[in-house]
């Protein structure tokens, strides 16, 4: 029994010519049904994953750590002013492989408004990274105000959405900073200064820029005390994951030798990463699952179906069919089912997966409606009802990016055909196994 026989007959098994029904096909037909539909949670859960887990470290690495950073040393030169800060980092961009680099200075302080005081890091930047950087250009939405108007040796400020929000200021208002200044003894003095917003801004990843507010680097040295400060010039290269970046590392080091100490952006961010890693492999692993479990109901249909074809079987092999050519057409349909599986879940799940920010939409209205019915039906006051958001921006971004993995889907669809080749190898050995003399003698 040659290959292309065995295919004849898988053709056979798949479309027989007769229009008696089948349970056995009607039972491959449903487990095709089922591993297209767990495929389409499959592939949503990995380009939604994938696209948030790139969006959000984005987001960290442009507008938090740049892709190195060094933490200067307070005692150096480079720190006793902002002049010669901006000299150092300007300095740093001659070393090959760092595109640009820019100072910052950190420090937590305490801001006030009229009615609420809360926690929140001071970032003093040049006021034209605004303008010049890329991740900020891209990253940040102005909500209020215009970024042009945070200038040198002015107190103003670029707050964070939520940090606006809690202090119910916007363009225009004014609010206070206190900090602590350590003096003798190790006494503590506070300073207080008044900023002006010039602009309210949004990464749309809450938890990063929820208590941010920029000022002038220049006005750091000002308002500030710097002993408690991270005094620090981030830098940039051409690409944050090329392998490259430690040699760069390395050679930053070499250059600033004892003067600061150079970090790279996934050392100072190592546990935010692996945890998104971890999660999407998780999530994943939990979806493949589902496909294994789907892939199981092959098995079963495959054992229907030999039982109903052990006549043609028998007859087969009583005029010369070998077993192993059984098997291969038993072998063939279960990866066939697979694959027309993988044909109808693929492109469902990317066309779900391309309109996840439209479906999470409608999912958010629906909700929001039916909640709402209830709360009015309880005789509680319409007013009152606040908005139910399924992407909460304190935990996600507020759009997701969606990237296609088209390497990973491959991979998916090839993981798919061998679980589905895997789990029809029982019921072909069974079906290589027929005996002609038996089966006629039942019959």
């Amino acid at each position: 029994m040659t290959v292309r026989t065995s295919f004849l007959f898988t053709l056979r098994l798949l479309f027989p010519k007769t229009n008696r029904g089948s349970s056995a096909r009607k039972s491959l037909s449903g487990a095709l049904l089922c591993i297209g539909i767990s495929l389409v949670p499959l592939i949503v859960v990995l380009t939604v994953s994938n696209g948030m887990i790139q969006g959000m470290t984005d987001r960290i690495i442009g507008l938090s750590s740049s892709h190195l950073c060094a933490y200067i040393m307070h005692s150096a030169p480079e720190a006793s002013s902002a002049a010669n800060l901006t000299s150092f980092a300007n300095k740093l961009t001659v070393i090959e492989g760092i595109t640009a680099a820019y100072p910052e200075i950190d420090s937590t302080v305490l801001a006030v408004g009229k009615s609420y005081r809360t926690g929140a890091q001071i970032r003093a930047v040049p006021p034209a990274i605004f303008q010049n950087n890329k991740s900020f250009k891209s990253l940040f939405t102005v909500d209020s105000g215009n970024t042009a108007d945070f200038t040198t040796g002015t107190k103003t400020a670029i707050v964070g959405r939520r940090i606006a929000e809690l202090l119910n200021v916007h363009a225009g208002s004014t609010f206070r900073i206190i900090s602590m200044v350590p003096g003798l003894n190790n006494s503590i003095s506070l300073k207080t200064a008044q900023l002006t917003v010039s602009a309210v801004v949004s990464s749309g990843y809450q938890e990063l820029d929820a208590l941010w507010i920029f000022i002038p680097v220049d006005t750091a040295y000002e308002l500030l005390p710097l002993k408690s400060a991270d005094l620090t010039v981030h830098m940039e290269t051409a690409d944050a994951f090329s392998p490259d970046i430690v040699h760069i590392q390395h050679t930053v080091e070499n250059y600033a030798g004892s003067l600061a100490n150079i970090y790279r952006w996934d050392e100072l961010n190592r546990s935010e990463y692996e945890n998104f890693s971890s999660t999407k492999v998780m999530l994943v692993f939990i979806m493949m699952l589902i496909v294994l479990v789907a892939s199981v109901n092959i098995s079963s249909a495959l054992v229907m179906l030999v039982m109903e074809r052990r006549r043609e079987i028998a007859i087969l092999k009583s005029i010369g069919a070998s077993s192993q050519g059984i098997m291969l057409s038993f072998l063939l349909t279960g990866m066939l089912t697979g694959l027309g599986g993988v044909i109808l879940g693929l492109p469902a799940g990317l066309l779900c997966a391309v309109n996840i920010n439209k479906i999470i939409s409608f999912c958010e209205k629906v909700v929001n409606i039916g909640v709402k019915f209830e709360y009015l039906l309880g005789g509680r006051n319409a007013d009152a009802f606040t908005q139910i958001h399924l992407m909460d921006p304190a935990y996600y971004l507020t759009e997701i990016p969606v990237t296609v993995p088209f390497r990973e889907l491959c991979t998916i669809a090839a993981a798919t055909l061998l679980l589905s080749l895997a789990v029809s190898v029982i019921p072909a050995y069974r079906a290589g196994k027929e005996k002609p003399l038996e089966t006629f003698r039942k019959e």
